[in-house]
């Protein structure tokens, strides 16, 4: 199995992320992986586009909730998973620091 997920992200702004996610090592599904994180990135452009202005910070929360959320669902103690979420994020986060940024060109020639 990969030790990292290769991924592209194309923001509204126009911005492209090209980043190399690494996998944590109980990974059942790479490709599983990135089909998700594509699906929870097309909603929130979606639900924002619908709701209209939305602040970074509300999105954050919500996904923060959300993460929450998913992991009480997993039959574990809570340090052990609330330990897992915040090391995946630490990782994910990591790579973003990583990652290349292409943003569209600006002004006039």
């Amino acid at each position: 199995m990969p030790s990292h997920l290769p991924y592209t992200a194309r923001t509204k702004t126009g911005d492209v992320f090209e980043i190399s996610f690494p996998l944590h090592r109980e990974t059942g599904s790479p490709v599983r992986v990135s089909q998700l994180l594509t699906a929870l990135l097309e909603t929130l452009d979606r639900e924002i586009g619908l709701l209209g202005e939305t602040s970074n910070g509300d999105v954050l929360q919500a996904l923060a909730m959300a993460t929450a959320i998913r992991t009480a669902m997993i039959h574990a103690p809570g340090p052990v998973t609330a330990r897992l979420a915040a090391d995946l994020l630490a990782t994910a986060q990591s790579a973003m620091e990583r990652a290349e940024r292409h943003s569209p060109q600006a002004g006039h020639a």
